[in-house]
């Protein structure tokens, strides 16, 4: 077969779905019909990707990790080994929802990392370039360029897009390795 994407032989991908050039897809995952991936993905060991996921361009996610229907993984997201996604509040076994106007719906925001093992309830947003400390729990919104950790998790510092972490004096943080700008004011980073 001749595709621009990388499958192991053991991968499962149901027609029809998006697979962009260069993405690789690794042993015993599983992509639904109707799945959207982008171009230069990295798809782990054991991972399943649903009909209604989306993930942009080079996203990494590491092994036993899946993305469940309504979950969106803007480009360069990264999603470490066993993390959790959902997609439902309140589910019950006896009373499966019906239609995905059902379930809720979670983005991750350019540049976004996810701790191994964390865990993210849906209807939440975690913003660009937010760091997910390993085994947090997130349980809402995060906003762009926070670490959050713990359980639940909550905001203990500051991260830059290139992924050190950025210490503020006076509302100003200046990033030791590549020398990027924020200013903070309130819970909120912005580039400067």
């Amino acid at each position: 077969m001749n595709r621009s994407y990388f499958a192991h032989e053991t991968a499962i991908i149901d027609e029809p779905v998006e697979i962009g050039a260069g993405t690789k897809i690794w042993h015993f995952t599983h992509i639904r019909s109707g799945a959207r991936i982008g171009k230069n993905c990295v798809i782990g060991q054991n991972c399943y990707i649903a009909e209604k996921a989306v993930l942009g361009n080079n996203v990494h996610v590491q092994n036993n990790v899946s993305i469940y229907n309504l979950v969106t993984l803007e480009d360069d997201v990264f999603c470490g080994p066993s993390c959790v996604f959902t997609n439902d509040l309140n589910p019950r076994a006896a009373y499966h929802k019906q239609g995905l106007d059902q379930y809720l719906p979670t983005l991750v925001k350019k540049g976004a990392s996810i701790g191994a093992n964390a865990t993210i309830l849906c209807g939440i947003t975690i913003g660009a370039h937010a760091f997910i400390g390993a085994g947090a729990v997130v349980t809402r919104d995060v906003p762009d360029y926070a670490i959050v950790a713990g359980v639940p998790a909550r905001i203990i510092g500051w991260m830059c897009e290139c992924g050190m972490k950025i210490k503020f004096f006076e509302g100003i943080a200046i990033c030791s390795k590549c020398q990027r700008r924020y200013r903070k004011e309130k819970d909120r980073v912005t580039p400067e």
